[in-house]
């Protein structure tokens, strides 16, 4: 408010519907209001737009058996018509920090393992909380802080990109062990019995680490394929 009593100056007001002496209406739409001296208090009408990919990243989350659920700050109107466009399974609105940690304590105590995607002030405890956490570059600091994982670009694609990689990787590890064991079982044993040269074996063994190398590596081409 820039406030002066002296001659030639007026009051200005920029804030809320009551601190104005607008009358404040159920509009979804998140307001500001400015009122110049006497004349009647003027509107001004938020809106944030959605990121590009934002409903297909849903959709893939889905294909990944993923529940989503919308944490907002934001008034019940606005926050239903938004997650009603991104098609997600739920929505809260009105949550303070506290709100979100607390909502995110309660899934973990059910058993549930949270992926927390956030980029406000507000977030930083809940990222914190969750299972796995991730944060945009263009967060802030406290919120990148607490992510387990920060992506670049304004789109949401590397949310699903970490997630295929992650999933992959996981499958790679699992099948370089069953590798690596099938490999010992057989060899040891043909060693132990001496029919193995040592030529033989350092070859066996190369190949093997380089199987399991090969192997490995598709871990790059499932990244490629997260992105499509």
């Amino acid at each position: 408010m820039v406030h002066d009593k002296g001659a030639g100056h007026v009051d200005i007001r920029i804030g809320g519907a009551g601190w104005c002496g607008a009358v404040a209406d159920d509009t979804p739409a998140p307001a500001l209001w400015i009122k110049h001296g006497a004349a009647a208090p003027l509107r001004v009408d938020f809106r944030d737009e959605l990121r590009s990919d934002a409903v297909k990243t849903i959709e893939r989350l889905r294909e990944f058996g993923f529940t989503t659920i919308l944490l907002s700050g934001d008034r019940p109107g606005i926050v239903e018509e938004t997650a009603d466009e991104l098609g997600v399974d739920g929505c809260a609105a009105g949550q303070k920090p506290d709100d979100k940690l607390r909502y995110l304590v309660e899934l973990r105590d059910k058993g549930h393992k949270v992926l927390m995607v956030g980029d406000g002030l507000n977030d930083a405890p809940a990222l914190a909380a969750g299972y796995v956490s991730m944060a945009p570059a263009a967060a802030t600091d406290i919120s990148r802080t607490a992510a387990d994982l920060v992506y670049q670009g304004e789109e949401l694609s590397p949310v699903v990109e970490a997630l295929a990689v992650s999933k992959l990787a996981d499958k790679l590890v699992k099948q370089n062990f069953g590798l690596a064991l099938l490999y010992n079982l057989v060899a040891v044993p043909l060693a132990f019995a001496g029919m193995v040269t040592p030529l033989i074996a350092a070859v066996a063994m190369s190949s093997s680490s380089l199987l399991v190398s090969l192997n490995a590596f598709r871990v790059m081409i499932g990244a490629k394929a997260g992105q499509t």
